[in-house]
Parts: structure tokens; C-alpha cells; sequence
């Protein structure tokens, strides 16, 4: 069985668009980096929504969305989960991330979008009750997964649907 532990949030004070997935898959946790996988969608997706050069290096990449006030994290501190899939994560043994700390120092956050439907299930069963009110009342939207195993839609489907949802957010 492996347990994995996730990464820390990539976000600066002035955020104020949340991008969560799950958990950090295999090549995630090799690396040190979000979005590892050479076959998520998710660099490319998001280069081409605020117009930076998705083969950047990964420093670079998390700088850009940073200048747009675009935060990663995942729902999950930590799990069982062996792989990489999201419907192996073993829920009974997940632990959430401090997400009631994390919009404290926060403040601007006003959208939530979930990297695919476990994220958006995790986080309302288990982060949303004990949240405050203020924290549970930030807008969310459940966004179509980048991960290649999630293979329903295109890449310009998946690219519409992101980009209409963080409309707001984009220049």
C-alpha cells in the first residue's frame, strides 16, 4: 500500500483563484511538482488560458500562474492510494489539508475550481462542513479533470470548459 503526502500550496498572498486537484500522482511525487505527468493536460491547458510557455520550467510555470493570481493545492494532505488514479485513493485514510488556515492567509480567494470530480467530492465531504462561513461561502465550480485518464472530452472541450469558467480571471 502506498501513502502519499502532498506538496504544499503554490500560492502568493494576493491569490485569488484556487486550483485543487486530488492528490499528487506518482511522477507528481518523483518530481516535487504539481501536474507532473507528461500527459496531463493540465501545463498545457493553462499555458494556453494565460499565455505562458507550457514547456517552461516548472518554476517559471508556477511564477506564471502566481502573476495571475492563480493558486495550486490539492484537497488531500495525505492517503493510501496505490498508483496514481484518484478511484484508488483509499478515502478512509485521507487526511484533509488546512483549508480554514489556508484562506485566513488568503484573503482575496474568490473562486474555487476542482481539477475533476474527486477533488470537488473530497473537498465537500470532507473539508466544506468544518469550515467557517465566510471560508464555506467562496464560489466553486467542479472543472473537467486534466488527467489522461480522463478521456470523455478533447482537449479544446476541456479547454472551453476551463476557460469559460475562469473567465474572470483570464486577461
Amino acid at each position: 500500500m502506498t501513502y502519499s503526502v502532498g506538496f504544499p500550496p503554490a500560492a502568493t498572498r494576493n491569490a485569488k483563484l484556487l486550483i485543487l486537484g486530488s492528490l499528487p500522482g506518482q511522477r507528481s511525487l518523483e518530481r516535487q511538482q504539481y501536474y507532473a505527468q507528461p500527459r496531463n493536460a493540465f501545463w498545457t491547458l493553462m499555458g494556453s488560458l494565460f499565455g505562458f510557455d507550457a514547456d517552461a520550467c516548472y518554476v517559471d510555470r508556477l511564477q506564471s500562474l502566481n502573476a495571475h493570481g492563480v493558486a495550486l493545492w490539492d484537497v488531500c494532505e495525505s492517503a493510501h492510494r496505490p498508483g496514481s488514479l484518484d478511484q484508488r485513493i483509499e478515502r478512509s485514510t485521507v487526511r484533509a489539508n488546512d483549508f480554514e488556515g489556508f484562506f485566513e492567509e488568503h484573503p482575496d480567494i474568490t473562486l474555487i475550481g476542482f481539477n475533476g470530480a474527486t477533488a470537488a467530492s473530497l473537498y465537500q465531504r470532507l473539508v466544506l462542513p468544518g469550515l467557517s462561513v465566510r471560508a464555506a461561502a467562496i464560489a466553486s465550480c467542479r472543472l473537467p479533470s486534466t488527467s489522461p485518464a480522463h478521456a470523455t472530452l478533447t482537449f479544446a472541450q476541456k479547454r472551453e470548459k476551463w476557460r469559460s469558467a475562469l473567465a474572470p480571471f483570464l486577461d
